[in-house]
């Protein structure tokens, strides 16, 4: 244990995360072409400010090449990214934490976001993107891994898509 009272290897922070493209926030995930189609921040800054940061680091991880290593440096930030098909799921974290559970964390956003898509597209999260943000928030809270279970994720979000179908139905019959 560490003097904070953290294990040694636990996830503490997530500063941002760009559902294709991001950093000091969650998951950012970007296209090949630098949209941003998902960004959560975790970390209180100006817009001016977040919008530097996300067009800096997506063009440093776009520049790069494939058989590059996914993690990189910003600043302080550490910036941890994946490429899946055609979208860059890029993260930034603080300097003390590791950056393989961070990678992993990726990994299970994606095959939860598979799971419940079917092979999850570009398209996907841009019609649907307020169900990819409902999945993210599943998995973390305040930056931290909140939920670990893809089942119980999925579970809680196949739960909302049933009440919303109630209340749809419930509109369509009043």
């Amino acid at each position: 244990m560490k003097k904070d009272g953290n294990c040694a290897g636990v996830q503490r922070r997530t500063y941002f995360a760009v559902g294709c493209r991001v950093i000091p926030t969650a998951p950012t995930a970007t296209a090949r072409q630098g949209k941003t189609r998902l960004a959560k921040w975790f970390t209180t800054l100006s817009p001016k400010e977040k919008s530097k940061i996300v067009k800096d680091v997506t063009q440093l991880v776009l520049a790069r090449r494939t058989k590059m290593c996914n993690f990189l440096e910003y600043k302080d930030t550490k910036v941890i990214y994946r490429r899946y098909a055609s979208l860059y799921f890029i993260t930034g974290v603080g300097p003390q934490d590791n950056e393989l559970i961070t990678l992993e964390i990726i990994h299970r956003y994606v095959e939860v976001l598979d799971r419940y898509f079917g092979n999850v597209s570009e398209l996907d999260l841009i019609f649907n993107f307020e169900r990819a943000y409902y999945m993210l928030d599943e998995l973390l809270l305040a930056g931290e891994m909140q939920e670990s279970s893809k089942i119980a994720v999925l579970k809680a979000i196949n739960d909302h898509d049933a009440i919303e179908m109630e209340e749809a139905n419930e509109e369509k019959n009043k």
